[in-house]
């Protein structure tokens, strides 16, 4: 019998080997001994991703030409599935698996969250519709309870280890019993990636009640039951965009309810089911808000925050369903290539179909090594926020241990999580026109399936935040850390090119090539940008020679060149944790190895492209007087 688990020595490592599960079990076990030990924790949450590896690889993979020609229709203000998605969901509420990672009071396995990202890599490689739609269950029920601790209406019992009560527990509830499904709410037909310019609106009657009016489009599973609504409350200043941002609040709307025949009673219109390039098994709806019933979540003006919990780790799932992808394209890639004679012999067998496969593979196991981190690091964070705030008195030593350690762990997760959906989205597309250029003329037929993964693919890099403002994301980041932190940044660089040139072994001389490459961009960046506040200072001297500075307005050639950034960051950041690895187990140095020999010149060149190209363009933006960047001698890459 087929398994995505269990052909899959690379996903099996960390969960054998490369997650230290030790601190996650720890804090499963802070709300019930569920397990009695570690050992048996490990052994539950592998045995349940071997089960959702067998059940993807023979009940949803097989399917996948049926899930993609029965594309959902909107009938009588519902959205109506096909019958083979119907079929998986039913089967897969009888597996009990959308409470995975809920409590135990809830209904749940109480497992880590990161179990939940490897089963979305395992159900994505099946399809991508169902690792879609599967999302907004145990997803949208663990941000219930997020949203509800974060708000302070959670009750723990920390002494008998029991969660008493919490906000939308019966919603939770309903959710990881698979009666119903949960959906985030967004997008307006005027205001995408400008979360500003958002305009549905979120109101209180005299007596305290919220009502929310306005549109949502490209809504993922729009027509579940519990929405997850960014809505305006507050009034914008004209021209600021700051206060657009702090002037929204977030909402758990109920989009229908029941009458006491049975029947669903629609408090919002569903207005139409997109027709869509690919993931035709996952509905993707239009629907109107108007005067509905809905909970205000924390405060007035937290919506951008709560907006950005929820993000994170919905960006951490594109990463692991765009690795699911991308392992059907090694899948099928293989499987045609070994069996397609060409010149007397197979093609997997002729030079460069060996490599394109190769490299193929590499990146898939360098994508889940960044995934892995990002999860971890994000999780983790969160639970010692939790512990902070039900284990440790208020003001004490040990609460502000506990969320220093916190914050240490979120900012480790926002440096990754950008990167990896970023590399991993871009490489699904890839991979997905690979795949179809390895099956030569029948890959562009609907026959053999890989036309399917490009279409599925091309909007991985779009939604939850596109490319290119993941790209925009780490470069803001990466550079403002630079400025308040310019000492260790020159630590940093001094070690990593020390390190280039005198290593005794080769492995980590060119790992801390790749890792120089990326700090030297962005030496050249700053300099750049701060040419005439600067002027030749050193690195040490970038923290009190700023003076006044607007990102917004001074950032042009770090915009201009976020994208290349953000390759080289990934390069580095996948060769640092690759190399960590091969340190620790002697058996992962060939993989570090195959993928630094890939990244090493690509690097040089990204760090090329940044040093010596823009200035026209930049020009042409904002006229002859723009900054031309750093002296000719700066752009030296090596």
């Amino acid at each position: 019998m087929a398994n995505y688990y269990e052909d899959n020595a690379d996903l099996r490592f960390y969960v054998e080997k490369g997650i230290d599960w030790a601190p996650l079990y720890e804090h499963t076990q802070l709300l019930g001994d569920v397990y009695e030990n570690l050992d048996e924790a490990k052994e539950t949450w592998a045995d349940t991703l071997n089960l959702i590896g067998e059940f993807s690889a023979n009940e949803i993979g097989p399917h996948q030409r049926e899930l993609d020609t029965q594309h959902n229709v909107l009938e009588n203000g519902d959205v109506v599935f096909g019958d083979r998605i119907n079929t998986i969901f039913e089967q897969l509420k009888e597996l009990g698996v959308h409470g995975l990672c809920m409590p135990e009071q809830l209904g749940g396995m109480n497992a880590p969250l990161i179990t939940y990202f490897l089963s979305a890599e395992l159900m994505a490689r099946g399809d991508v519709s169902v690792m879609t739609h599967h999302g907004f269950h145990g997803g949208m029920a663990l941000a219930m309870l997020m949203f509800s601790v974060d708000e302070g209406t959670t009750e723990v019992d920390i002494a008998n280890k029991q969660l008493v009560s919490t906000r939308f527990q019966q919603q939770a509830e309903e959710i990881v019993a698979g009666e119903a499904w949960g959906c985030m709410d967004i997008t307006e037909p005027d205001a995408g990636s400008d979360m500003a310019a958002l305009r549905t609106i979120g109101e209180q009657d005299a007596d305290g009640n919220w009502t929310v009016s306005g549109t949502k489009m490209f809504i993922t599973s729009g027509n579940g039951r519990y929405h997850f609504v960014i809505a305006r409350t507050e009034p914008e200043t004209q021209g600021d965009p700051e206060t657009g941002l702090k002037g929204l609040s977030f909402f758990l709307v109920e989009t229908y309810s029941f009458d006491d025949e049975g029947n669903k009673v629609w408090h919002v219109t569903l207005d139409k089911v997109e027709d869509k390039l690919g993931h035709h098994a996952s509905p993707t709806v239009m629907l109107t808000f108007d005067k509905t019933p809905a909970h205000l979540i924390g405060e007035r003006g937290d919506g951008f925050r709560l907006m950005l919990l929820l993000m994170n780790n919905a960006r951490i799932g594109v990463g692991f369903e765009s690795l699911g992808l991308i392992e059907n394209a090694i899948d099928l890639a293989k499987k045609y290539a070994a069996e397609r004679p060409s010149m007397g012999k197979t093609i997997d067998k002729h030079e460069m179909i060996a490599d394109y496969i190769d490299e193929m593979e590499v990146d898939a196991k360098a994508i889940r090594a960044l995934g892995v981190r990002a999860a971890y690091y994000e999780e983790l964070a969160q639970r010692l926020k939790l512990q902070a705030k039900f284990m440790a008195e208020d003001g004490s030593e040990e609460e502000a241990k506990l969320l220093k350690k916190s914050n240490k762990l979120k900012w480790k997760a926002r440096k990754v999580t950008p990167l990896l959906k970023y590399y991993a989205s871009e490489k699904a597309v890839e991979y997905g026109q690979r795949c179809i250029q390895i099956h030569g003329g029948v890959g562009y037929t609907t026959e053999y399936g890989a036309e399917k993964l490009l279409r599925d693919a091309m909007v991985l890099p779009i939604y939850e935040g596109t490319s290119q403002i993941q790209s925009l994301m780490a470069m803001k980041d990466n550079l403002l850390w630079i400025m308040g932190n310019s000492g260790t940044f020159a630590k940093q660089l001094a070690e990593a090119g020390f390190k280039s040139r005198f290593d005794r072994d080769a492995l980590t001389r060119d790992v801390n090539k790749i890792k120089l490459y990326a700090m030297r961009a962005q030496v050249h960046l700053m300099r750049w940008i701060l040419s005439e506040k600067l002027g030749d200072k050193p690195v040490t001297a970038w923290g009190s020679a700023l003076g006044e500075f607007d990102p917004k307005v001074d950032f042009s050639p770090a915009m201009l060149h976020a994208e290349h950034l953000a390759k080289l960051l990934t390069d580095a950041a996948i060769a640092s944790e690759l190399h960590r690895q091969a340190q620790k187990w002697p058996e992962r140095r060939d993989l570090c190895t195959a993928f630094v020999e890939r990244a090493l010149p690509r690097s040089r060149y990204q760090l090329d492209l940044i040093r010596t190209t823009g200035h026209r363009i930049l020009r042409q933006l904002h006229g002859d007087d723009a900054v031309e960047g750093a002296p000719a001698a700066d752009r030296e890459v090596a």
